[in-house]
């Protein structure tokens, strides 16, 4: 395609006068036809480079999105432009889905945005394998999902490897469908499980640092429940009005705390999976407008919100992995001015102020008791099967057949049927699985190593996810231990 037409495609749908490096180069790889992995920094304008190549080409590119507000945020952007782009999910009414599917057939939509879950529903999968239904892409948006979900919370993400070759059946001789990986925070492990999951074939690198030279990063220790309160108070009174998010690890606390900051007279909202689509939609608009100073919510809040002036992040606790840690200070000073991002931990030894102590613990027995049930249950498994049927017949046999397939003890045939592969005995399947349990206890353990380490933390994050050449001799001069 003439880069001239590209380029004036962009400036006419976006406004903008020219591509910020890299996007330039990713937009021209997914017209190729290319499979990607692209890691772009929070507010790197990752979503411009799937959607361009997608509206420029005849035929439909799937979005694969791990949230409905994502889904929605993206899809409304796209048609407040009188651009062809859908999404189906759970909450869409029958009417609604019904146009979508016409216009499917019809082939008149160029931007699908579904979860993993409905696009390996029997209704959309379905329609997807018509022959004459023209698929050029399939983008995975927000792909670290793949990896902190993809095992036992959202296993539908690890039988996404599959669905390319199985669309490729039932489509004419000499189809082809690109796959590319679009996330802000991929360390070579997660990087790997990524490539290695959704069976990329030869992926094009665009691998951008995470460093985010205006993000200030500090540490604080609280000693007792109240003292955790009293410093964050402290440091958003500090902040005066300015725009900002608390972020905390549970539903009750985002509402504990809102409520606590209401009484101090602050404009505050809660926010968590448990709101309906409209009150989270209200929610999200209200802090964009600068209605509401600031929102107390949960990891479920922020994926593809681009909000530019949020002076401010506070996490009221860490959250357990690093990818999701800089995905969350990542939503600070989007529009290049300085930002702030405060974490609050319990002093080390939890002996006075246990709650971050127990948090760990909790999940860490949590993830031992699913690998365990996994190894109880792959005992009775079918050498091959239907997931459905699994499913039906032992309560978390999908989380089951996810963790074998993480554990190379099983692939998939296609999205819907498994074999598991050699002799699945129970001291292998024990070894595997060991090791699984052990890679993801390191994993839980880095967050630890940063928050207790006295080095520069961007150096840190920079050696975390794979950057250890530009981490070498690094110091940013900006965050808390620098400043010491």
């Amino acid at each position: 395609m003439d880069w001239q037409t590209v380029r004036e495609t962009f400036q006419k749908i976006w406004g903008y006068d020219d591509f910020r490096p890299p996007q330039g180069e990713i937009v021209r790889s997914l017209l190729s036809g290319q499979d990607a992995l692209i890691v772009l920094p929070t507010g790197g304008g990752k979503s411009i480079c799937f959607q361009l190549p997608a509206l420029l080409q005849t035929g439909l590119t799937l979005v694969v999105s791990p949230l409905v507000a994502l889904m929605e945020n993206q899809v409304q952007e796209l048609r407040d432009r009188n651009l062809p782009a859908a999404s189906l999910h759970s909450q869409i009414p029958s009417s609604q889905r019904k146009q979508i599917f016409k216009k499917l057939e019809r082939q008149t939509l160029r931007l699908l945005y579904l979860s993993p879950e409905t696009l390996l529903s029997s209704p959309v999968w379905q329609c997807l394998i018509q022959p004459d239904l023209k698929i050029n892409g399939l983008i995975l948006d927000e792909a670290h999902c793949l990896v902190q979900w993809g095992e036992v919370f959202r296993p539908a993400y690890r039988r996404l490897g599959a669905v390319r070759p199985t669309l490729l059946q039932s489509k004419p001789s000499g189809s082809r469908i690109a796959i590319a990986a679009f996330t802000a925070t991929a360390d070579p492990h997660a990087r790997e499980t990524i490539t290695r999951c959704l069976q990329l074939k030869q992926p094009q690198p665009f691998l951008l640092s995470p460093y985010r030279k205006n993000l200030k990063l500090t540490v604080q220790i609280v000693w007792t429940p109240r003292g955790r309160k009293q410093k964050m108070l402290k440091f958003i009174k500090s902040k005066r009005k300015q725009a900002g998010l608390v972020y905390v690890r549970s539903r009750l606390e985002s509402e504990e705390l809102a409520q606590w900051f209401a009484r101090l007279k602050y404009n505050v909202e809660a926010y968590h999976a448990g709101l309906s689509a409209e009150q989270r939609r209200e929610i999200e608009d209200n802090w964009l407008r600068g209605k509401t100073q600031f929102v107390v919510c949960t990891s479920a809040f922020g994926m593809g919100i681009n909000k530019p002036n949020v002076r401010w992040v506070v996490h009221f606790q860490a959250p357990q992995l690093l990818s999701e840690y800089i995905q969350e200070v990542g939503r600070g000073g989007r529009d290049g001015k300085v930002a702030e991002a405060l974490t609050l931990m319990s002093e080390p030894t939890g002996l006075l102020n246990p709650e971050d102590k127990q948090r760990n613990t909790f999940f860490a027995q949590k993830q031992e008791k699913q690998y365990r049930k996994a190894q109880k249950l792959a005992q009775s498994l079918p050498d091959r099967g239907q997931i459905e049927a699994i499913s039906k017949q032992f309560p978390g046999g999908a989380i089951a057949l996810s963790l074998l397939h993480s554990a190379e003890q099983l692939e998939w045939q296609d999205p819907f049927n498994y074999r598991l592969v050699g002799t699945l005995n129970a001291t292998s399947l024990q070894r595997s699985l060991q090791h699984l349990s052990a890679k993801q206890t390191q994993i839980l353990k880095q967050m630890q190593q940063y928050l207790t380490t006295r080095g520069c933390r961007w150096q840190f994050l920079l050696n975390a996810f794979g950057f250890a050449e530009e981490a070498i001799a690094f110091r940013c001069g900006h965050c808390d231990n620098c400043q010491k």
